[in-house]
């Protein structure tokens, strides 16, 4: 069983972190210890211009805490969180709801959702990437690189060879593989692709529910009723009809067979 949304952000969280564990289990030989620990020193390279590892250790602790504060957002971009919460978001306007279902209910399924789709690719990162690491059998940099490999593998095939060739086009990349695409043209392209198949499928969502409109509209002005706001009688009817068909089950089911599942 994976680790889940949870035990994947607890790893990616322990491997960027590996340097403040580095520098705790550091042994020292100078200064005096406080209760039988010794001291905890971190040097920024100052004063140390025999200690390039202390700099280094430095440096990697501040990018940390950099990504640390870009997880969110990597992590949300990176999956296909995107797409279904564009969708659950039309599929509520396309009724006219204004708080039904809550944003705290869409964000949840589509969270819960995302785990769905995602498990396998988090399965591959923790046996290939995560478990070797914290067992020392590699690097922090061979792991980094081993995780990435299962991610840019899913995203390729979400991603539009044309979204692909714009952004190997604008970041001058010779022709290559696309195992060998850097992140950094793969991520983008992704996002674009996403953006334009959750629009595509919120432009399908919005089709019958513009059709009970114009139905209403037309039989209201045919009876006389000019008066009768047409959404009074429309949003009933097409909750009926979402209702009748299920619509909860077949909009979660065309999105998970939009990613291949």
């Amino acid at each position: 069983m994976g680790w889940g949304i949870t035990g994947f952000l607890f790893g990616f969280l322990l491997l960027l972190l590996a340097p403040l564990a580095a520098v705790a289990q550091a042994p020292t030989t100078t200064g005096t210890s406080v209760g039988g620990l010794p001291p905890l020193t971190l040097n920024i390279g100052m004063d140390g211009v025999g200690q390039p590892k202390d700099a280094d250790v430095a440096i990697q602790v501040l990018f940390a805490f950099t990504l640390l504060s870009m997880a969110p957002s990597i992590v949300l971009l990176m999956t296909c969180f995107s797409r279904i919460v564009i969708v659950l978001s039309f599929v509520r306007n396309a009724l006219t709801l204004q708080g039904a279902p809550a944003n705290q209910v869409i964000i949840g399924l589509s969270l819960f959702l995302t785990y769905f789709v995602m498990e396998p690719v988090w399965s591959k990162v923790q046996t290939n990437a995560l478990q070797p690491y914290m067992e020392k059998k590699i690097t922090s940099t061979q792991a980094m690189e081993e995780a990435s490999k299962p991610i840019r593998s899913f995203m390729l095939r979400q991603t539009r060879p044309k979204d692909v060739e714009l952004f190997v086009e604008l970041a001058k990349i010779p022709p290559t593989t696309p195992e060998a695409l850097p992140l950094r043209v793969v991520i983008p392209a992704y996002i674009i692709s996403e953006l334009r198949t959750a629009f595509q499928m919120g432009f399908l969502i919005f089709v019958p529910f513009i059709l009970i409109d114009i139905v209403v509209a037309t039989i209201l002005m045919s009876m006389g009723m000019m008066m009768m706001p047409p959404a009074t009688i429309a949003l009933p009817l097409k909750i009926l009809l979402f209702v009748l068909v299920d619509g909860w089950s077949l909009i979660v089911r065309s999105l998970l067979m939009s990613f291949g599942v």
